[in-house]
């Protein structure tokens, strides 16, 4: 009992529930391994009584939690409402140089229960100081008074401080925040695209941010299209071969240089050695020939070794008076985060990509030998840097050439669930992760032996202690160029599958966050940047989850194959049934294409590599059956008039029954639009299937330009299931009175 006391008091749990009806317990030597990672010594039954003595006596001398959210239009947490009479509090605030709010004062004596929130005396409640039964799927009370004493400090993340009579003063972080997320403006539809995939005429042999914002101007304008969503665009670990994967990047801070264009720098037309620049674009054009024409895998380390080449030759030009100026914004504003993302690129070149085989003493940023690596790599730390600023600036020209087309939201950018054990965020911010454990997923019916995804997590003790400053640094650097943010595997803002290094994944288990005050700071920062916000829902998803997301404005994701009545007949939900509050679409980078789900082709391609664990005839029989089940429902709703046997009609008909549901958004998997029929990522494959490395191609396999899938009759046969208005030459461009700003 000892153990999992102590466990509970640090949200590591002993057993989980795979099932409404199933409960497996957590072996006792991953619980005692992971309570190490987060700094608790349980390795022995004298080391457990005297941490869980240690740890009760701690919960039980504060008033307050680590964390205090309050969300404004709504009732005080339970943890202020119930501090003592005669309490002062006063709030130190988030941005320097603000003027403090006055100090408040709880009243002397008795307070009435109706004004407060609470009875006098009363407990607080746990985590971030949330009313009793406000965890995941509780009902928010209605709008309360705030007691007379309260006055709210400004949005933000403070520092809050009380004195309780005869009582020593106590600290903790204040978030206060919205209620909600900012909405999308309307229901509207958009593209999803892999945006490596994505090569145009002017490509360096992969897409890039050029392609981006041009996908965006066309599809807005021609399409009426609202969004366009791209995979994650993180900087990636440096060497090769890199991992092409986008889901494990070195720094999820800072954007990736790979994905610039090159000719839009500025510095182009004025670097002084044209002929290395044009020997480069003429390689460049060789890449793209090779992935276009010629049966080529896209090659990122190919491609970023000749913009690594360009891209040196341009920041050797001077940068005129106000693009200095402009730099030197940026520099200030990225300030120290920068400094380290940047100087861990310099020693990676030098040392390699996994900062733990790095000589011991650049193990520590803030070393004397960290320093003079610094000095002595000042002018590579000015190059990534530099980089950075560029990749930055083409990342906003994106978005603003998606509002300029009249999108509603823009570019939708992804959030990876982690980033690489030996990247640069785990470099720079060693102490809020914890090193000795990965993140990965709990056995389920679709991977009996579990995941681990190799990504170490964040220690939840660690970011309470910063006031979530890891986090927050992170949400400001996407969403500042972003129309809305998709996060993966969102569950995690709740609690995170952890495995222990050396052991299998069905010997893990779940380490819950501090859910009100992750989703705080979320809500907080996409309502600074005026942002949506996309949840990646699928899979396990803890009961309460998707409610207490759907109270804070957070889409979910609902794909049309797993939308079925799970609960009662297995059936296909009619689309009436199906939740406002998300994006639906068809499938996704880790799904089969839609006209492969069609055509069975997903389940023969699984059988060619050796993945299945049945005989094939009785998966076709399987699959078949399920996709027979959605054909009938779409040929009873009158939404397949072409009738059965045709694949095109048949996608379309997939689409018009996601326009009919009353979701929020609805997404179109760019490769959808062509009948592409291979998948950009194979889960549980690695060398048997070049995951991340294909270009989008038609129905043929036939690789596929911008420019060709622009005039794609059979893109434009579908569009106009989606905006009829298509069909008129004339772009579609909002008036610039009525362009969002």
């Amino acid at each position: 009992m000892g153990l999992s006391r102590l466990a509970a008091l640090h949200g590591v749990a002993t057993s989980y529930s795979p099932s409404a009806d199933a409960t497996v317990s957590v072996p006792d030597g991953t619980v005692v391994a992971v309570l190490a990672a987060l700094g608790v010594d349980a390795a022995t039954p004298e080391a457990v009584r005297e941490a869980l003595a240690a740890a009760e006596s701690a919960a039980g001398s504060r008033l307050l939690p680590p964390t205090v959210v309050v969300w404004t239009g709504e009732p005080l947490p339970a943890a202020l409402a119930a501090l003592p009479p005669g309490t002062e509090l006063t709030v130190r605030p988030e941005e320097p140089g603000s003027a403090p709010p006055a100090p408040m004062r709880t009243p002397d004596g008795d307070t009435d229960p109706a004004v407060s929130g609470s009875a006098p005396g009363s407990a607080p409640s746990p985590g971030s100081g949330s009313a009793p039964g406000s965890g995941p799927g509780a009902v928010s009370p209605g709008p309360a008074p705030a007691p007379g004493w309260w006055a709210e400090p400004p949005l933000g993340v403070h520092r809050l401080t009380v004195r309780a009579p005869e009582r020593p003063a106590e600290s903790c972080t204040l978030v206060v925040a919205p209620a909600r997320v900012p909405q999308p403006p309307a229901r509207g539809h958009g593209f999803l695209v892999q945006l490596y995939s994505l090569l145009s005429a002017r490509s360096w042999g992969m897409g890039d941010l050029g392609d981006l914002a041009d996908l965006a101007s066309w599809s807005g304008r021609c399409l009426g299209a609202g969004f366009v969503q791209v995979n994650p665009l993180h900087a990636a670990v440096l060497g090769s071969p890199t991992d092409p994967s986008p889901y494990r990047p070195s720094s999820r801070r800072f954007p990736d240089p790979v994905h610039l264009r090159v000719e839009s720098v500025p510095e182009y037309g004025h670097a002084p050695d044209r002929a290395a620049l044009d020997d480069l674009r003429r390689r460049a054009a060789e890449l793209s020939d090779g992935v276009l024409n010629k049966g080529a895998l896209i090659d990122r380390d190919a491609v970023w070794e000749l913009k690594r080449q360009a891209l040196a030759v341009l920041v050797d030009v001077p940068l005129t008076p106000g693009r200095r100026a402009a730099y030197c914004d940026f520099l200030a504003e990225q300030g120290q985060a920068l400094e380290d993302h940047a100087l861990w690129c310099a020693l990676a070149e030098v040392h390699g990509s996994d900062w733990h085989t790095w000589p011991a003493g650049l193990h520590d940023p803030r070393s004397r030998e960290t320093a003079r690596a610094r000095g002595e790599l000042l002018d590579r730390v000015d190059f990534h840097c530099r980089l950075a600023w560029l990749t930055d600036t083409q990342l906003a020209d994106a978005q603003r050439a998606a509002r300029d087309a009249g999108m509603a939201v823009g570019i939708v950018h992804d959030l990876a669930v982690g980033v690489h054990p030996g990247g640069a965020d785990t470099w720079a911010q060693q102490d809020a992760f914890a090193h000795g454990m990965s993140v990965g997923a709990p056995p389920d019916a679709f991977n009996a032996r579990g995941q681990d995804w190799g990504l170490p997590p964040w220690r939840p003790d660690a970011l309470a202690a910063s006031g979530y400053a890891p986090f927050r640094g992170l949400l400001r650097g996407i969403l500042g160029r972003a129309g809305a943010l998709r996060i993966d595997h969102v569950m995690g803002l709740f609690r995170l599958w952890w495995v222990p290094e050396g052991r299998p994944p069905t010997e893990g288990t779940y380490v819950s966050q501090d859910a009100e005050a992750m989703l705080a700071v979320l809500v907080l920062e996409a309502h600074r940047a005026g942002a949506a916000v996309v949840g990646e829902d699928l899979g396990t998803v803890e009961p309460g989850v998707r409610e207490a997301l759907a109270r804070r404005g957070v889409l979910g994701t609902s794909v049309l194959w797993f939308e079925r009545d799970w609960s009662g007949t297995g059936r296909p939900l009619a689309p009436e049934e199906w939740r406002e509050g998300c994006l639906a679409t068809a499938t996704t980078h880790d799904l089969p294409s839609t006209a492969a789900r069609l055509t069975g082709d997903h389940v023969t391609l699984r059988h060619r590599l050796g993945l299945l664990t049945r005989p094939l005839d009785q998966e076709r029989t399987e699959d078949g059956a399920g996709t027979a089940e959605w054909l009938g429902l779409l040929s009873r709703l009158g939404l397949l008039p072409e009738g059965g046997g045709d694949e095109e009609a048949a996608v379309r008909a997939v689409h018009r029954f996601l326009l009919r549901t009353p979701a929020r958004l609805a997404g179109v998997w760019l490769p959808d639009t062509i009948g592409d029929r291979r998948p950009q990522n194979l889960p549980g494959t690695w060398d048997e299937y070049p995951n991340w490395r294909l270009p989008i191609a038609d129905a043929e396999g036939r690789p596929v330009t911008l420019e060709e899938l622009a005039a794609s009759p059979r893109l434009h046969r579908l569009m106009e299931v989606l905006d009829p208005r298509q069909k008129s030459p004339q772009p579609r461009t909002a008036p610039p009175g009525a362009r969002p700003s």
